[in-house]
């Protein structure tokens, strides 16, 4: 059968690439196109647009880039409607993937989303409008079900994929040695996007200083060159990492993150965190008067409790982050989120939610 996959960051290339390699394992004709990233290309297929060229974070930046936005729109409808698919695959991306679902539906093509947009988030009546334009819903959190239902549309809970991504890893056991790491490691997890990284490194980095014992080591986005990213860096007790994130997670004492798919994987693999977040100022007071939820982080959001510390906007600075760091790299504050974590885990279940989604979306495709 044929698939046409859209993912618009790098967690939905990860996520795609898993969800790919598992239909490959139960269709032994699938073919491939999307929009995606290095990782799904290497699963094969043809690449249309790289999510480099999509994600813009923040009601003010899509506004800036909304032509660049509506020009990739355009093309990802010529383009699915070109390939004429069995099933157009969304995974993630609402703004965007959510006007392909009605484009899609409107001219007949089947639609299956993976990853469920944050409708729980704020305004909720969008599930109505997701009825009408998604023909199956596969979601990652375990309370979305009974969202859902509140709104009268039956999905299907298939575990979280960051398990089945976690399952397959194998540490590099020199990754100490490789960049020569002799003291305690601390991760500083900036994020994926342009604006994240500008926003958010500078502010992690300010505190290094306050933390001579320990090695800073960046997890880099391999979208960006070293040379973009040592322009933040003014310390010797920082190191950069490109495509490393879960090597670098596997020898951190501690961790500061940016907010998004990051902070559940640094929770998985078990390592206290800061979690921070910056937008652009008037993107936040738009978010603060729409959102309706408590918590940013997935690990707060799954727990329904604060498990992590959020320092947003302005509480995101040196002080605080320093403060949140201490607490959690040694004694009491560490021991609780550790004993946290293990409750994480245990809600979060097994891996295997890239084969249960294919096997989903083929049944549902043979119906």
């Amino acid at each position: 059968m044929r698939y046409y996959l859209v993912a618009g960051e790098a967690s939905g290339d990860l996520h795609g690439s898993n969800l790919m390699k598992a239909l490959k394992a139960e269709d032994g004709n699938a073919e491939f196109r999307y929009y995606g990233g290095d990782k799904m290309k290497a699963e094969g297929g043809v690449l249309d647009k790289h999510y480099s060229e999509m994600a813009f974070m923040g009601f003010t930046e899509v506004l800036l880039n909304l032509r660049t936005i509506l020009k990739n729109m355009k093309a990802c409808k010529a383009a699915v409607l070109a390939y004429n698919p069995d099933v157009l695959v969304l995974i993630d991306f609402p703004g965007f993937n959510l006007k392909i679902a009605e484009f899609a539906k409107k001219n007949g093509i089947r639609v299956c989303y993976y990853i469920s947009p944050k409708v729980w988030a704020w305004n909720q009546k969008r599930v109505l409008k997701i009825k009408r334009i998604v023909d199956k819903m596969y979601c990652i959190l375990p309370f979305e079900v009974d969202f859902y239902k509140q709104w009268g549309m039956e999905v299907n809970y298939v575990g979280n994929p960051l398990l089945d991504e976690i399952a397959q890893f194998a540490s590099d056991q020199g990754f100490r040695e490789k960049y020569k790491l002799e003291r305690e490691v601390i991760a500083l997890l900036p994020g994926s996007r342009k604006q994240e990284i500008e926003r958010l490194l500078p502010d992690m980095l300010s505190v290094t200083h306050h933390f001579p014992e320990y090695d800073f080591v960046v997890g880099a986005a391999p979208s960006f060159d070293e040379t973009y990213y040592r322009q933040f860096i003014k310390t010797d007790n920082v190191t950069l990492v490109f495509s490393q994130t879960y090597n670098l997670l596997t020898v951190a004492k501690a961790a500061i993150v940016a907010s998004g798919t990051a902070t559940l994987e640094t929770a998985l693999f078990h390592v206290p965190q800061v979690v921070v977040y910056r937008g652009g100022a008037i993107s936040v007071a738009i978010a603060r008067a729409l959102v309706k939820i408590r918590f940013i982080s997935l690990v707060n959001l799954i727990m329904d409790r604060k498990v992590v510390t959020e320092l947003i906007q302005n509480d995101c600075n040196t002080k605080n982050i320093t403060q949140e760091l201490s607490h959690v790299l040694n004694g009491e504050g560490r021991t609780q989120m550790m004993n946290n974590y293990k409750e994480l885990s245990g809600k979060m279940g097994t891996a295997g939610a890239s084969e249960r989604t294919a096997k989903l979306i083929i049944d549902y495709l043979k119906k």
